[in-house]
């Protein structure tokens, strides 16, 4: 077929995973069009993450999408506990219990005001959410959607990116897009063709949870109905001297991703030997049907040697590699999105000052090397736990082996919550960010909220009931927002005439709640569009309109 004329769109995104997509619909609820490319014609249905973080679900719940989140994953009142085990069908050394869906819901219901956790964690399998932003995707009016599509090249001058590519049936197009966004995975094409290089750690050589392994996507329903069905879990760990592994429960019926350590540095798995590795960690015979495999290297931690060239953007796994751990890649490239998106929308609408794309870079960097990090420290703490060789002994000492492997895996909580990771996200020291205090120190396990500027704006109900339209971050606008705080803030009215000169969207909330101010500890605070906050003050600053260019990078 012949190539048809030049289509125009702002921004091109090439990558239909849930970075991609969380992207165009942050563009979207901002006002800004754009046009998806993915390879395959759908989302992929193999497991892979399985943890949608507190940060991801507030970004859903920002996109109106929170509740139907939730629906997809295990069943609401399936325990999403971690469990120990000698086998799956063995001894059960240690359980970290945690809340079901149902649970953790009724517990915000009961939540403090000042409560940090609006969204609860919500451990669907990335697979489900996927299908489901998927087909929400079709009715966003700012988005074009080109799922089994192949960007074939693409070219960067002064004003925008022109990109050809092309359909599975042979149908070619050109795009002329003013920014051009490389969401297509470690392999990136976009990333290669800029001539960026990833630099860091490949992976580690330790016996446990060390080199090449595959997560297997498995069917056994006799799991559950012999071994499982009164004690489940969401993750589930084989630990004995022979032989360690996890699963993941992906339908809480039959349905699990089995991860493996492959026997050959290379190659394809063999699934007569993913099936015996199964029933090894079981410790009984059991059918089990292998539906997929997917090839990972545990204790990879790499990063980008740069975010972007010009008017080419890069996210999520095109700029970070991880260790399936925590569960932090696709989370800290949806959060990369969150970051992204406004800046892209400020120069698309031109309000945005010459160096705001640049903060993209300088702001997401030392987060990624930092997740990156933890995700690693991580893996090597699965690797230095000690199995008593008599663990499965029905004696005094296979006792004495299991009560102290179940005290030594009972610390491990803060694997599986690392909240420290997922909040305690801060932009110090970046040129957006109007510095006023010092921050807590940054501690992946726990977090502390803050309204010194670069971090998170810190959580707030402001009704009773936390019901929808209740939290903090339901009353913020798509833009900037000042919170006037406490019972005598200052007036407004410059920083609002200033910021329609300067065409930036600016939303004022007033909140005389006295503890809320007190958690801001300032009369005024600005919230950024991606809920960081960018300034606090007791006062309205002499020049208002110097300060508003700072923040969107603005000479």
């Amino acid at each position: 077929m012949q190539q048809s004329e030049i289509r125009a769109i702002s921004v091109a995104i090439i990558g239909g995973g849930p970075v991609g997509m969380l992207l165009a619909l942050f563009l979207d609820r901002l006002g800004v069009k754009s046009v998806l490319f993915n390879t395959d014609v759908t989302t992929r249905w193999h497991p892979r993450g399985s943890t949608q973080g507190l940060r991801t679900m507030e970004h859903y719940r920002r996109l109106g999408i929170a509740d139907q989140v939730r629906e997809r994953g295990l069943p609401p009142d399936h325990p999403t506990d971690v469990v120990y085990l000698t086998r799956f069908a063995g001894i059960e050394l240690a359980r970290l219990p945690m809340p079901s869906a149902n649970d953790a819901i009724a517990q915000r219901k009961h939540a403090g005001k000042l409560d940090q956790h609006p969204e609860p964690v919500h451990r669907g399998n990335q697979m489900q959410v996927e299908r489901f932003v998927f087909e929400h995707l079709h009715t966003r009016p700012n988005i074009t959607l080109r799922f089994g599509w192949q960007m074939e090249s693409y070219e960067q001058d002064d004003t925008g990116v022109t990109l050809t590519a092309r359909s599975q049936l042979g149908e070619a197009e050109t795009w002329r897009a003013k920014y051009l966004v490389g969401c297509d995975g470690g392999r990136s094409d976009v990333r290669k063709a800029l001539g960026i290089s990833f630099r860091g750690e490949a992976g580690m050589e330790q016996r446990h949870f060390g080199g090449r392994w595959f997560s297997s996507y498995i069917r056994a329903p006799e799991l559950y109905e012999k071994y499982l069905g009164h004690r489940k879990a969401w993750q589930y760990w084989a630990v004995n001297p022979e032989i360690r592994s996890t699963m993941i429960a992906v339908d809480g019926r039959e349905e699990f991703l089995f991860r493996t350590q492959a026997t050959t540095p290379d190659g394809p798995p063999d699934d007569k030997v993913v099936a015996d590795h199964f029933r090894r960690c079981t410790g009984a015979e059991i059918g089990v049907e292998i539906i997929g495999h997917a090839p990972w290297n545990a204790g990879v931690a790499l990063v980008a040697e740069k975010f972007s060239d010009r008017r080419v953007m890069l996210a999520g796994d095109a700029v970070h590699l991880f260790t399936p751990t925590g569960g932090f890649g696709m989370n800290t490239g949806i959060d990369d999105s969150a970051n992204l998106a406004w800046k892209l929308a400020a120069m698309v609408q031109g309000w945005g000052g010459v160096e705001l794309l640049a903060s993209y870079e300088h702001e997401r960097m030392p987060i990624a090397l930092r997740n990156t990090e933890a995700a690693r420290q991580l893996a090597a703490n699965i690797n230095a736990t000690d199995i008593g060789a008599e663990i499965e002994q029905a004696s005094p000492a296979g006792d004495t082996a299991r009560k102290a492997a179940g005290a030594m895996l009972s610390k491990f909580k803060n694997q599986f919550t690392s909240i420290g990771v997922q909040l305690g996200v801060r932009y110090d020291g970046s040129p957006i960010v109007a510095p006023d205090g010092a921050p807590h120190g940054d501690n992946f396990a726990s977090y502390e909220p803050s309204g010194v500027p670069g971090g998170r704006a810190p959580h707030a109900w402001l009704d009773r009931d936390h019901a929808a339209g209740g939290s903090l971050y339901d009353r913020l606008g798509r833009g900037f927002t000042l919170l006037r705080l406490g019972s005598k803030p200052p007036a407004a009215e410059a920083l609002a005439a200033a910021a329609i000169r300067a065409k930036i969207p600016l939303t004022v909330l007033d909140i005389t709640d006295g503890d809320i101010r007190d958690l801001y500890e300032r009369d005024l605070v600005l919230v950024r569009p991606d809920q960081h906050v960018a300034w606090r003050g007791n006062d309205i600053p002499s020049d208002c309109g110097a300060l508003l260019r700072r923040l969107v990078g603005g000479a």
